[in-house]
């Protein structure tokens, strides 16, 4: 698929679908990006944070704007196809609350590019259209080295706080891979495409290297964050 554009790969139904499912879980993810940065700037120790935040969460909906709008052109209901992840993405962020401003920054950094890392690893089989939108989505919105910095100079303030963070990043990597997992499972279409079964899908064993990448992925940003993984 990869080779293709998406009139000539979506003349495969259960490849359509299995792009729509992942529009709709990007969607869905990007709302509550922008949902969640918006409650995150509440808890910002000063003005300029706050504004930080709220510019990044603007963002974010542009980002949610522009996979609605990519849906709605490919006929699909952008909100029918969102509604299938809800339940999953609302569960992790109930299970992740944050409790104060640091671990939100963390949240954000870890948990938001994992997801990131996953997709990416989905785009590289997906026809060239739905690629390069999904790749612009997943486009950094300066959150990263907001976050690096904020919490890097927190640690400095007061180590003590490196091992509490460290022990919530460590939660959120369980928690997301797991979520990712579970997305995929419940999907058909996905999970064909992920495990082979469409085109040039990949086999069970590319899986695990997947995830794998992810992990390593994860101990870098950690270790950007002064934070042992």
């Amino acid at each position: 698929m990869a080779a293709q554009d998406w009139d000539r790969a979506s003349a495969d139904p259960q490849y359509r679908a299995a792009v729509v499912d992942l529009l709709g879980a990007l969607a869905y993810g990007e709302l509550a990006a922008f949902e969640r940065l918006a409650e995150d700037a509440k808890l910002a120790p000063t003005l300029s944070d706050k504004a930080a935040l709220a510019k990044m969460a603007s963002a974010e909906f542009h980002h949610f704007e522009q996979l609605r709008d990519r849906l709605a052109s490919i006929g699909a209901e952008p909100t029918d196809a969102m509604e299938p992840f809800v339940s999953a993405l609302d569960g992790f962020h109930r299970q992740t609350a944050p409790s104060d401003w640091l671990e939100g920054l963390v949240k954000a950094y870890v948990g938001d590019s994992i997801a990131s890392d996953f997709y990416r690893e989905v785009a590289a089989r997906l026809d060239s259209d739905t690629r390069d939108l999904v790749l612009t989505v997943l486009d950094d919105t300066g959150h990263a080295e907001f976050a690096v910095e904020k919490v890097r100079a927190a640690i400095e303030a007061e180590p003590r706080v490196g091992g509490r963070l460290a022990l919530w990043a460590r939660r959120l990597m369980g928690e997301a891979l797991s979520q990712s997992q579970r997305v995929v499972a419940d999907r058909d279409a996905l999970s064909t495409m992920l495990v082979g079964g469409v085109a040039d899908g990949f086999d069970l064993a590319e899986v695990g290297r997947m995830f794998s990448r992810i992990t390593e992925a994860h101990t870098k940003r950690m270790a950007a964050l002064g934070l042992a993984a």
